[in-house]
Order: C-alpha cells, then sequence, then structure tokens
C-alpha cells in the first residue's frame, strides 16, 4: 500500500515539471509574435526578419525532435531532459543580450529549439510510462498538452505584458526564471529505464530528414519573393524526404536499426492522430501569428494591447484542458477531436465575420475563444492515441515522432499563413482575410481527418504493434 502511494507521489511531483518544460517551449513559439515592431525598431530589421526566427526556431525543434528522441535511449531521457533545459537556457540568455538580428537566431532558434528538441521527448516518455490506465494518463497527458496549448496561447498576453511594463528583451530573461524553476522541481525525477550507450544511432537519417524538412519550409517562406527558389526549395525538400524514406528501408531489410522505424505508421489510428496533431498546431500558431501581426501593423496596436486581445484564446484553452480528465472518462477520443475540429472551424468563421463587420477590439473575442475552446478539447486525446499506440520500447521514438510532427505543424502555420499576410498578394484587411481563410482551409482538413478515426478505438496503455 505504501509502495503505491510512494509511487502515485512520485508521479504527481514529476507532473509539475514536465508541464512546465512544455509550457516554456510553447510560450517560446508566440510569445515574440507581440514584439515583432519593437524587436524590428530596437535591432534594425522587418517583420519579416522576426517571421524567420520564429519560424526557424519551430522548423529546428521539428528537425531534431526525431533524432533527439532517439538519443534518449542511448543517453537516457533524464540526462537529456536536463541537457536540453541547459541549451534552452542559454540559448535565452543569448537572445536577452542579442545585439541583431544574427545572434537573435543564434540564441533563440538555434540554442533554444535544439534544447526543446532533446527535452521534450523525455517529457512525454515520462508520462507514459508513470501513467499506465486511460484516465490517469489522459489527466497527465491534458495537464502537459494543456499547458502547452496555454503556453502557445497565453505567449503573447505574458510577451505583451513583458514588453510593455519593461522591454522585449526581459521576456527572454522571464524563461531563463522559468528553465531555473524546472531545473530545481525536476532533480528528483528517476529515469524509468536504463540508457543504453551501445544503441546505433542513424546519423545519415538524421541528416536526410532534416534536410528535407528544412528545405520544404524554407520553400513556403521563399511563397512571396522568390517563385522558382520556392519550386526548387520544395523539390529538394521532397527528393530528400524521399532518399531518407528508401535509406530507413534499406536498413531494415539489413536488419539494422534506423532513426525512424516503418513499423511506427502500421497503425492507421496513430496515422491518422499524427494528421490532426500536425493541423491543430498549424491552426494555433497561424492564428496567433496572422492576428498579432495584424493588429500591430494594420490597427497599429502595441505589444500590450495585441496580448489582451489574445486573452479569450488562452481562456478558451484553459477551459477545455482542465476538462481534459473528465471528457476522457465519457467521450470517445474521436468524440473530442472532431467536435474539437468543428467549434475551431467556427471560430475561424466567427472571427473572419466579426472583424470584417467591425473595427472594435471586441471583435476579436468570440472567435478566439471558440478556437481557444476547441484546440484545447482535442490536444490531449490527440497525443493519447499516438503516444498509447505503440510498445514501452518504441516510446522515444513515437515521442519523437509525436512532436516533430505539432512543431512542423506550428513551423508550417507560421510560414504559411505568415508569409500570405506580408506577401503582396493583399493588404490590410485582405490580407488578414486571406491568410485566415488558409487557416480554415486547414482546419477542414483536419476535420475530414478527424471524422476517419474508429470511435471504438480508446487507448488503455502502450500496446504492441504487429511484426
Amino acid at each position: 500500500m505504501n509502495g503505491t502511494s510512494g509511487s502515485a507521489a512520485s508521479s504527481r511531483s514529476m507532473l509539475a515539471p514536465l508541464a512546465l518544460a512544455q509550457f516554456i517551449c510553447s510560450f517560446a513559439g508566440s510569445n515574440m509574435n507581440v514584439m515583432i515592431n519593437d524587436i524590428s525598431e530596437d535591432l534594425d530589421t522587418t517583420v519579416k526578419g522576426v517571421q524567420i526566427t520564429i519560424t526557424l526556431f519551430l522548423l529546428i525543434m521539428a528537425i531534431c525532435m526525431i533524432p533527439c528522441s532517439k538519443l534518449t535511449d542511448r543517453w537516457g531521457r533524464k540526462r537529456c531532459f536536463f541537457a536540453g533545459l541547459t541549451l534552452y537556457g542559454a540559448g535565452a540568455l543569448l537572445s536577452m543580450v542579442a545585439p541583431g538580428l544574427g545572434v537573435l537566431i543564434l540564441g533563440n532558434s538555434v540554442l533554444e529549439g535544439v534544447g526543446t528538441a532533446l527535452l521534450i521527448p523525455p517529457v512525454y516518455i515520462f508520462a507514459t510510462l508513470a501513467y499506465g490506465d486511460t484516465v490517469s494518463r489522459a489527466r497527465a497527458f491534458g495537464v502537459i498538452s494543456g499547458m502547452g496549448g496555454i503556453g502557445a496561447a497565453a505567449g503573447p498576453l505574458i510577451g505583451g505584458l513583458i514588453t510593455t511594463a519593461i522591454s522585449w528583451r526581459a521576456a527572454f530573461f522571464f524563461q531563463v526564471c522559468v528553465i531555473a524553476a524546472i531545473m530545481v522541481l525536476g532533480r528528483r525525477i528517476v529515469d524509468p529505464v536504463e540508457p543504453d550507450p551501445t544503441r546505433r544511432f542513424d546519423t545519415v537519417g538524421a541528416v536526410l530528414s532534416a534536410a528535407g524538412m528544412f528545405f520544404v519550409v524554407f520553400g513556403i517562406l521563399q511563397a512571396d519573393t522568390n517563385v522558382v527558389l520556392m519550386t526548387v526549395s520544395l523539390v529538394v525538400g521532397v527528393v530528400f524526404l524521399l532518399w531518407f524514406l528508401a535509406h530507413v528501408r534499406s536498413l531494415e531489410r539489413a536488419g539494422r536499426e534506423p532513426l525512424l522505424s516503418t513499423s511506427l505508421f502500421r497503425d492507421r489510428t496513430s496515422n491518422i492522430g499524427l494528421v490532426t496533431q500536425n493541423i491543430q498546431w498549424v491552426i494555433l500558431m497561424g492564428t496567433s501569428f496572422v492576428v498579432a501581426v495584424f493588429l500591430q501593423t494594420v490597427r497599429g496596436y502595441n505589444a500590450i494591447e495585441t496580448g489582451v486581445i489574445f486573452t479569450p484564446a488562452t481562456v478558451g484553452v484553459l477551459i477545455s484542458s482542465l476538462a481534459a480528465e473528465r471528457l476522457a472518462a465519457r467521450r470517445s477520443q474521436k468524440t473530442l477531436i472532431v467536435t474539437g475540429f468543428v467549434v475551431a472551424v467556427a471560430g475561424i468563421v466567427v472571427l473572419l465575420a466579426l472583424v470584417r463587420a467591425s473595427s472594435s477590439v471586441i471583435a476579436f473575442g468570440p472567435g478566439l475563444l471558440l478556437i481557444g475552446l476547441g484546440l484545447g478539447g482535442m490536444l490531449t486525446p490527440s497525443v493519447n492515441i499516438v503516444q498509447s499506440s505503440v510498445p514501452e520500447s518504441m516510446q522515444g521514438e513515437i515521442s519523437g515522432l509525436s512532436r516533430s510532427v505539432s512543431n512542423l505543424g506550428s513551423s508550417f502555420g507560421t510560414a504559411i499563413a505568415g508569409t500570405i499576410l506580408v506577401s503582396g498578394l493583399a493588404t490590410g484587411n485582405r490580407a488578414y482575410a486571406l491568410a485566415m481563410a488558409t487557416l480554415g482551409v486547414f482546419a477542414l482538413i483536419g476535420l475530414v481527418a478527424a471524422t476517419r478515426l474508429p470511435r471504438s478505438k480508446q487507448p488503455s496503455g502502450p500496446a504492441h504493434l504487429p511484426g
């Protein structure tokens, strides 16, 4: 009995640093959106320059997530977690004192991006292995994913408050303080599986997958400036990804361990879950960037005014995330995800309609609230479906793949919607409407994918894949 209560207490103490880690990494992806004018003026750069910095941060997270998740098996989950925190903290400090855009990219995009890729896979591995049943795991994922959603949604509000009250540089000091708190809280985390230093690492696969994803997103960023370069980059990216796929299959046929096992894609429900995860973050980060840039560059709002307008989205994510455990016990994963997309689509429609009809700041509230409610309600079930679809021995791989797909969605959202917003295709309200309509199309694609989830799929723990 004492052992059981001790284990429960250990799981609860583990949850706080894990949730905070997801919060600060998601916060870093969205808080700079309200600092665009301040950063561009201080560092003598442009909106496009800040967009590239934000997108690179999200992209580097995505391209490094799978390789770093494999390193958790080789180096150990706790060691990777703390190495990631250290890198992230160093990057935040460097960003805080950045004299120009180049140093900001090094600190924020590179060091914080790689640090995040190292520390996030262990977060989901620890949670998966520490909570064995559907309800407790849903509670853990609800807290962690919810904190991630809150971090992304509240990033503009917190960043706006700090920027207006002190400086945009102080927002990076805030990140350093949170990282320090996570390190203190995480000291008692125990690695559930011993690391295996002899475990093979697929360096070639890591390079090929990273190059493929980089060129795809880089191509999207060129859409408004150079169509030829965009096309070439996209083609090169696809070639690298196909090369990566051929490389993986070659290693598996030879009986060697690749960077990413194709067996991860044998579960149809997990595959659809990954699609929904990707699109959820496309919508969340895309909306955050589009609304923030529109408010600052078209409406002329400052950082705090822009951040306050995002309060309904934060409230929406908070409400639906806190209800995750109760909802998981009463509704199927499919129902929660489908409902979430329906509400998010409605939010985008309302956001477009009201902002078109009124110039008042209140016009943004209902739409952002609905988007927050919809996304917060489906973040947890999507993660739960994916993480619970593979055996414990593959939790490192699936955690890396899951987080990579989510962060790739974040970078897609910022790159695609942001590129439309700052391109010459349209200006002012029309550019805003076009960018939001594009996000609405993605939301509809996510809704269609969610309807293809089997209703009976209720994960109760890591299940062994066939073969």
